[in-house]
């Protein structure tokens, strides 16, 4: 019974340590994706801080990454950015975040 409480205790602290991971990589990918928009909306250093930070609140609003899509999409309206590039986008900077963490 002892052996099975370690391995019951050594997968909980895997996962915890797992969604961690998943944790700091998202946030990390929605501020490169704050950055790049930022520099597609022409916003100073200032208001850059600003709105990398609402990307990332908007991650809060449900499970998955649908929200922080869909402020992309909105705050890029005009700006010929195609919803193909907005997920490239997302795809790349999750890779690249992923790639800080290992």
């Amino acid at each position: 019974m002892e052996k099975f409480d370690e391995r019951k205790k050594s997968f909980e602290k895997k996962f915890a340590h797992d969604e961690e991971l998943k944790f700091k990589v998202a946030a990390k990918r929605n501020k490169y994706l704050g950055q790049w928009v930022s520099q597609k909306l022409g916003y100073d250093s200032e208001k850059e801080k600003e709105y990398i930070q609402s990307v990332i609140k908007a991650d809060f609003q449900e499970a998955g990454d649908e929200d922080v899509f869909r402020k992309i999409q909105a705050d890029l309206k005009g700006q010929n950015v195609s919803d193909e590039d907005i997920r490239k986008k997302m795809k790349e900077f999750d890779e690249k975040a992923k790639s800080d963490f290992i």
